[in-house]
């Protein structure tokens, strides 16, 4: 059972609320040098996490180190999100080493590789990022187990701008249960980040181990060719900078007004911040993209508010029901009016039912839904109103909810540049079983889930120019990849961009 820091903590520049003590090492303390594993949160600024643990070794006057897992084919990744994933890494290795602070990459399972690594370098304390999901948290259990008494193990949530814990200690029905309580700890966790301070002293091998970025990278993109690179999303922090801030077409300098107005309408995907692949890679820190958002509240009020309901609350809303809802990804996830709900409906009479290799290849009888399933396969981004379409129809079109909602996860995680993320599968669980949401009209299949049909979506949107938006962006993709193996950047067809 995770606790809050003790006294034995010492005096760090990251408030305590961030952080979680997950093991206690034995006293006296040993003066070994702090490592911190990073997983989620892939970057040198704005990263308290690291802060922590340059901070630790310096008042220890120990030496830091970074030491990062490379989890082979984690929950189905595939050379899209792999390749974005180690680009990145290269990119921030190669920042980091002005700091002198040293980058170890592993491979295997971090169970292993992580506590061998602490053994070796006779480490006193591993600090982690933060994550809700399962898998890294049986990890985090088993390291635990696996090092040395002497070792403190701390975990700081550098990902939320509120930490998890602090924002609420229950499982949050919805949006509106959760909205008073983040909002109420903005003033004391929305701040400004500290400098990165440089390690006192070095490491005793300063130099980093050899890393073949570029054999790693062939190697990552060979084996998951399957679902091959996105070309329109440039990896890293300064891409994630510019993305944010840039002069030519950042969101919050050049797109920013039109954000609250536009962003559910698929024709106008320029109105969204592009930003997720950066967040769900913490390759940009959500609290600085809400700092920055703020300084521009007085020329878009209306559109910066939607934006940090959005950033901070939606996502600490999704982290919330991951952290605290172990079975965040089956109907076992779901409250109990929607699973009663969805089970009586489970036999109701199909129109189309549709196996899984025909809704992966986009074979229905709905163009629209088809269209919105290849804009996932080929461009790695659903916008995110049809991805609440889209989930919603696989519902109406299996042979049951448990089938319905393992297909879209399945989907997700492995054409989503952003999948294997909180809130891809929140967002699978709203739109099939009702989480975060409300009982409505009860109907066949649906039964009280939220509804969602073509004639609908025609109402709200032009569906055949997305459809022939989606066709020629396809259509390009598809050309350049023919026409050169290493690929130009992806554009989006002109006409459709505003």
């Amino acid at each position: 059972m995770a606790s809050l820091p003790s006294a034995s903590t010492k005096p760090t520049s990251v408030q305590l609320g961030r952080i979680h003590v997950l093991k206690e090492g034995s006293h006296p303390p040993q003066n070994g040098p702090v490592v911190y594993w990073m997983f989620r949160d892939q970057r040198l600024k704005d990263n308290w996490a690291l802060i922590h643990a340059v901070d630790q070794a310096n008042k220890a006057n120990v030496p830091v180190a970074i030491a990062f897992n490379l989890f082979d084919q984690f929950l189905g990744a595939k050379a899209r999100q792999l390749g974005f994933m180690l680009k990145g890494l290269r990119q921030l290795q190669k920042s980091i080493e002005h700091t002198q602070i040293p980058f170890f990459l592993f491979r295997g399972t971090a169970e292993e590789t992580i506590p061998k690594f602490l053994g070796e370098c006779k480490a006193s304390l591993l600090v982690t990022d933060f994550s809700p999901l399962r898998q890294i948290r049986k990890c985090k259990d088993e390291i635990c187990k696996r090092v040395s008494d002497s070792v403190t193990i701390h975990e700081v949530d550098a990902h939320n701008v509120v930490p998890v814990w602090v924002a609420s200690d229950k499982l949050e029905y919805s949006a509106k249960t959760i909205r008073g309580k983040v909002n109420k700890l903005i003033p004391e966790y929305l701040i400004d980040f500290p400098t990165l301070q440089p390690p006192n002293k070095k490491w005793d091998d300063a130099t980093d181990q050899f890393l073949d970025w570029d054999g790693l990278i062939a190697n990552v993109l060979r084996n998951g060719a399957e679902v091959p690179e996105i070309e329109w999303c440039e990896p890293g922090e300064t891409a994630a900078m510019e993305v944010l801030m840039g002069n030519k077409d950042g969101f919050l300098t050049k797109r920013l007004k039109n954000y609250s107005t536009d962003r559910n309408n698929p024709l106008k995907p320029r109105a969204l911040s592009c930003l997720s692949p950066y967040l769900h890679f913490g390759q940009i820190s959500a609290q600085r993209c809400a700092l920055e958002a703020r300084s521009f509240r007085k020329l878009n009020a209306q559109a910066v508010d939607t934006f940090l309901e959005e950033l901070i609350v939606r996502r600490e809303l999704a982290d919330n029901f991951c952290y605290y809802q172990p079975n965040y990804d089956t109907m076992q996830g779901a409250w109990e009016w929607a699973r009663k709900t969805l089970m009586d409906h489970a036999s109701d009479k199909r129109e189309h039912t549709y196996t899984m290799e025909q809704l992966e290849k986009a074979q229905t009888a709905d163009p629209l839904w088809n269209a919105s399933q290849l804009e996932m396969v080929h461009y790695g981004k659903m916008h995110g109103f049809m991805r609440m379409y889209w989930a919603k129809k696989i519902l109406e079109w299996t042979k049951g909810p448990k089938e319905a909602l393992e297909i879209c996860i399945y989907l997700n995680d492995k054409y989503e540049i952003d999948g294997r993320d909180p809130n891809g599968y929140v967002g699978c669980m709203w739109s099939i079983c009702g989480v975060h949401d409300q009982g409505w009209r009860e109907r066949p299949v649906f039964g009280k889930i939220r509804y969602m049909n073509y004639a609908g979506c025609k109402r709200k949107f032009n569906v055949d120019r997305y459809t022939a938006y989606v066709k020629r962006l396809v259509g390009e993709i598809k050309k350049r990849k023919a026409e050169s193996p290493v690929g130009q950047k992806t554009k989006q067809p002109r006409n459709e961009q505003h």
